[in-house]
């Protein structure tokens, strides 16, 4: 039983590229995987960023509906205030006049 030196390097070829293939299987998958993890923590990282980020704006709205209120008050206080004010010039004028007369 001789086996031709041509048939000998083909099978060797053959196995060769079988193996070749079963190793870029393994690899592909194992770097798939890889891959699969870190998109899985960049994007969990991006929610948190996120909720971070939505935390802050509703506590900045917050903070604007407080200062909103504040304004408000003190936009009634300064009316009050005005109000106040120009009954006190009228009696003063009052006063001033009756001086004279």
């Amino acid at each position: 039983m001789s086996i031709s030196l041509g048939l000998l390097i083909t099978v060797i070829g053959l196995m060769c590229t079988v193996f070749g293939l079963i190793i870029g299987f393994f690899t592909f998958s194992r770097n798939r995987d890889k891959d699969v993890k870190s998109d899985a923590a960049e994007s969990a990282s991006i929610t948190t960023k996120l909720d971070h980020i939505g935390q802050s704006v509703d506590s900045i709205r917050i903070d604007l509906k407080a200062s909103d209120q504040r304004w408000t008050t003190l936009s009634g206080t300064v009316i009050r205030i005005d109000e106040s004010t120009k009954q006190a010039h009228k009696r003063i004028d009052k006063i001033e006049n009756k001086g004279e007369v």
